[in-house]
C-alpha cells in the first residue's frame, strides 16, 4: 500500500479516508491514478476534479455504494456507464441490511475486498470472472449454514466472518495463529488464480505439481483426512500453515494470500521509507525495505531480504504494546519455495512501477 496525500493541503491521508482530517476537503480512492486523492464539485456538470496535473481533463463520479451506502470510497470516471467502481462491481450479493449490524459487516467486507483489488491490480492480475457474494446465516437454525469459499470464480464469505468476537472465536478453535477478513479474500482469490494462471497452462502445472504436489489427489478425502486427524506434527518444516498440509490446492491458495501478504506489507514498508539500521551488526537490517510492486524491485531474492528484518521489526512493536505478533509464521526452506514460484507466476511480464 502506498502512502497518500490531500492533494489541497498534503496532509497525509489513509486508503481508506473519505474526507481530509485537516481542510475538509472530499477524497476517494482514482483507479486510473493508483491514488486516494482530494476532488472538487464542479457545481455545473455535479462531476468531480482532482487539482493533479495528471488528471487534468478528467471528470469523476462517486462510486454508488459511497454516495448511497457510506461502505465505498472509490471514485468513477465521469464518462462510464458503470455506477458502481471497479471494486464494488465485483460484488454480486450483500446481506439483507435491514438488520443496523450488518450493513457494518458488510462496509468491513468491502474495505477488505478494496485492499485485495488494489494489490491484485498492482500485480495487473485479470478480475475478469471473479465475483463476491457476502451472505448471511439463514434464521433458520436447521437450514445450511453459509459456508467461505470458492467455486468457479464466485467467492463467498460468511458475513458473521466481519465480527471480531465471532472471527476470534474461530481462530482459537481451529488453533489458527492468523484470522482476517483480508486474509480470507487472499486466501479466496488464490483458488481463483489458480484456474486463471495454472490449470490451463500444461507447463505451469507440471511445475505447480513439482512444487505442491498433485492436484488431482481426491479432495474430498483429504479435507475428512485433514479434519480428522489435523495437521502432521512437522508441517512446519514443508508448509506455510497447518491447513496448507491439506491439499495441493489448499497450500498454493495459503501460500497465494501469505504471498499477497508480503506484498501489500512490503510496498508500505518501502512508501514509508522504513529502513532497519541495528547498532549491533548481528541483528536484523536493511537499508531500504524494497518495493516489490516497482519493477527494480522484483527479484525474490530482494524480496526475502527485505522481508525478514520487517516481520522482526513488526513483531517487536507489536509484543512492545503488548499485542500478539503481527507475523505469527516461520517460513523454511520448501515453504520459501513455493513463494518464490508463485512470485515467478505473478511477474512473468513485469507490471509497470507505481507511480
Amino acid at each position: 500500500m502506498k502512502i497518500f496525500h490531500c492533494d489541497h493541503c498534503d496532509h497525509v491521508a489513509f486508503f481508506e479516508n473519505v474526507q481530509c482530517v485537516k481542510c475538509g476537503h472530499t477524497l476517494a480512492y482514482l483507479p486510473d491514478l493508483g491514488v486516494v486523492g482530494s476532488l472538487d464539485l464542479d457545481p455545473e456538470t455535479k462531476t468531480w476534479k482532482s487539482p493533479l496535473q495528471r488528471a487534468a481533463g478528467k471528470e469523476y463520479r462517486l462510486c454508488r455504494n459511497y454516495t448511497d451506502q457510506n461502505v465505498c470510497n472509490w471514485a468513477v470516471p465521469a464518462d462510464s456507464k458503470q455506477e458502481f467502481c471497479q471494486s464494488c462491481q465485483l460484488t454480486r450479493a450483500i446481506p439483507d441490511l435491514s438488520r443496523v449490524e450488518r450493513h457494518q459487516a458488510w462496509y468491513k467486507l468491502e474495505v477488505a475486498k478494496r485492499r485485495l483489488v488494489y494489490t491484485i491490480l498492482g500485480l495487473e492480475l485479470t478480475t475478469d470472472g471473479l465475483v463476491f457474494e457476502f451472505l448471511a446465516d439463514p434464521d433458520d437454525p436447521e437450514a445450511p449454514r453459509v459456508l467461505t469459499g470458492h467455486a468457479d470464480g464466485l467467492i463467498t464469505v460468511n458475513i458473521d466472518e466481519a465480527d471480531d468476537v465471532v472471527r476470534e472465536q474461530r481462530r482459537t478453535q481451529m488453533r489458527e495463529p492468523y484470522r482476517t477478513l483480508l486474509g480470507h479474500m487472499r486466501h479466496e482469490s488464490g483458488h481463483f488464480y489458480f484456474d486463471k494462471l495454472i490449470a490451463p497452462n500444461p507447463e505451469q502445472l507440471e511445475r505447480f505439481r513439482g512444487v505442491f504436489g498433485d492436484e488431482r489427489a481426491d479432495y474430498g478425502e483429504a479435507v475428512k483426512k485433514h479434519y480428522d486427524t489435523g495437521a502432521p506434527a512437522n508441517w512446519p518444516d514443508n508448509f506455510v500453515s497447518a491447513y496448507a498440509t491439506m491439499h495441493p490446492w489448499e497450500d498454493w491458495a495459503e501460500t497465494w494470500a501469505h504471498y499477497l501478504h508480503m506484498v501489500d506489507a512490503l510496498e508500505t514498508a518501502s512508501a514509508c521509507g522504513l529502513s532497519l539500521q541495528p547498532r549491533r551488526k548481528d541483528e536484523p537490517s536493511v537499508k531500504k525495505v524494497p518495493d516489490p510492486v516497482k519493477e527494480e524491485s522484483t527479484k525474490f531474492a530482494k524480496m526475502m531480504d527485505g522481508w525478514f528484518p520487517l516481520t522482526y521489526a513488526l513483531n517487536n512493536l507489536n509484543r512492545g504494546l503488548g499485542l500478539a505478533d503481527a507475523y505469527p509464521f516461520v517460513l523454511s526452506t520448501p515453504a520459501v519455495n513455493k513463494l518464490r514460484f508463485i512470485h515467478e507466476v505473478t511477474t512473468t511480464s513485469l507490471p509497470a512501477p507505481r507511480e
